[in-house]
């Protein structure tokens, strides 16, 4: 936990419950918490590094990266271990100075290379097995701000004991 400046992240199942609902015209919805968002907000505020790295290509991950922020985006992306590369190598960082959360298989590449693996309760077995920090809430109901806020407590502690 210490020294981490980052945060990337995989978002249905991690941001989102992992549900989708898909309208009679084609469109889709998904569900985001307003707890996670503000703690996204928070750990921008103190100068935590951002990204979303996603397997899916909808526009709804533009729109969550344009509320929040976030310019570090990769969607559509089916090998997030070279992403986690190219998001630390954009931001001149360190993988072990970067925290991944991720909830499913297709995470566990990244996962595997960041400095601190993360993962909401209800992530499949195997990532939670391969995760140095599991939170105690579910991925869409709290579990991203949970972990912000675990680093945002361990930067604090760190910065008191440097006084």
């Amino acid at each position: 936990m210490q020294g981490i400046k980052a945060i990337a992240m995989d978002v249905d199942g991690v941001l989102t419950d992992g549900g989708v609902w898909w309208g009679p015209n084609g469109e889709e919805w998904k569900r985001f918490h307003f707890v996670d968002i503000m703690g996204v907000s928070l750990a921008r505020k103190s100068g935590i590094a951002i990204a979303l790295i996603s397997g899916e290509k909808g526009p709804l991950i533009d729109r969550l990266a344009e509320k929040l922020g976030i310019s570090d985006v990769y969607k559509g992306c089916k090998d997030k271990e070279t992403a986690l590369r190219s998001f630390a190598e954009r931001r001149g960082l360190q993988l072990q100075e970067i925290c991944f959360i991720g909830d499913d298989v297709n995470d566990l590449p990244a996962l595997a290379i960041a400095g601190l693996s993360a993962c909401p309760a209800d992530a499949r077995p195997a990532i939670r097995k391969h995760c140095q920090f599991v939170a105690k809430l579910d991925g869409g109901y709290g579990a991203v701000r949970e972990i912000i806020d675990m680093l945002l407590a361990a930067a604090s502690l760190r910065a008191k004991t440097l006084r």
